[in-house]
């Protein structure tokens, strides 16, 4: 699939918007992700963010006074919704990021309701088969 870096898409279901200007490659992870997680329907935003700016989200939302890598914000959750499914912002700060692709998949994943921090692997072993599957 050819995709421009600044888009939204539609496919199946699934609504990835990706901010203008961001490397190729992020919707095709993100959707990656949706599929290794079993997700057919909903709604994502990645944006790309400075340190700093990464750093006053996670100090607001995580009470962690420094920059990471990626955040992710859910909205609905992983139960039942009334209408399009809203699964919400995958936030990444490039500078922090080792590998784009894999930060965002990390925090699609997050968003389909996976924790590595409270799980016994499932969600890192999952996401190294996505990446894996990406090449």
């Amino acid at each position: 699939m050819n995709v421009a870096p600044s888009r939204s898409e539609r496919a199946a279901e699934i609504e990835i918007e990706i901010e203008p200007g961001a490397p190729g490659g992020l919707v095709e992870a993100a959707a990656a992700a949706l599929a290794g997680a079993g997700v057919a329907d909903g709604h994502l935003a990645v944006a790309l963010v400075s340190p700093e700016r990464m750093r006053a989200l996670n100090l607001a939302h995580r009470n962690r006074d420094r920059a990471t890598d990626v955040l992710s914000f859910p909205v609905d959750g992983t139960g039942p919704v009334a209408g399009p499914r809203e699964l919400g912002d995958v936030v990444v700060c490039p500078e922090l990021a080792t590998d784009l692709a894999e930060a965002v998949v990390h925090g699609v994943l997050h968003l389909c309701g996976y924790d590595h921090e409270e799980d016994a692997g499932e969600m890192l072993s999952l996401q190294r088969r996505v990446l894996a599957g990406l090449g």
